[in-house]
């Protein structure tokens, strides 16, 4: 079992993270609208998943505002999701407030299929039942190119790698 860290104290996760050359686990999530969004309606593209525990938190904003600019950058044919447990009401929220318009928030309150697909939920501590702060890229074919489960909570992903696997990807 993977764990990561809160403030340097171990956070145990439910499985192991989903590894580079594996097919990415499909998962129904909530849109900003209550909609359900599977993860294969992005098949065709290439997906960057990133996980956050909360956007209502510091590090979790200053990622998912970091990937929005990115975004901007990156041509249709790469999509950034950004996942929590956050309800679709926080997350329009979260996005209006924020400017964030070119990622996507999906929620994963109903059920946490996606962090359990993923490996990404943490099943003790203070953040039991969020995700881990994680990015999977996933190439337009639906393998897992590249993978970051950020073993401290409160840092941020490696950008320049997540970005340099997603182009490559195209």
């Amino acid at each position: 079992m993977a764990s990561v860290t809160l403030k340097g104290n171990p956070c145990n996760l439910s499985g192991e993270p989903v590894a580079v050359g594996a097919d990415a686990p499909d998962a129904t999530l909530v849109g900003n609208d209550l909609s359900d969004v599977s993860l294969s309606s992005y098949s065709g593209k290439v997906v960057i998943l990133s996980a956050v525990p909360s956007l209502d938190t510091g590090v979790c904003d200053a990622e998912t505002r970091r990937f929005n600019e990115e975004a901007a950058n990156l041509g249709d044919d790469i999509v950034i999701v950004t996942v929590s447990r956050d309800l679709p009401f926080a997350q329009s929220r979260w996005c209006g407030a924020a400017g964030v318009d070119k990622v996507v928030t999906l929620s994963d309150f109903r059920d946490g299929a996606f962090a359990k697909a993923y490996g990404i939920e943490i099943s003790d501590g203070p953040l039991k039942g969020v995700c881990a702060r994680a990015v999977f890229v996933v190439g337009k074919d639906g393998n897992v190119v590249h993978t970051q489960l950020v073993p401290e909570i409160v840092e941020e992903p490696d950008y320049a790698a997540i970005l340099d696997a997603a182009k490559g990807a195209l």
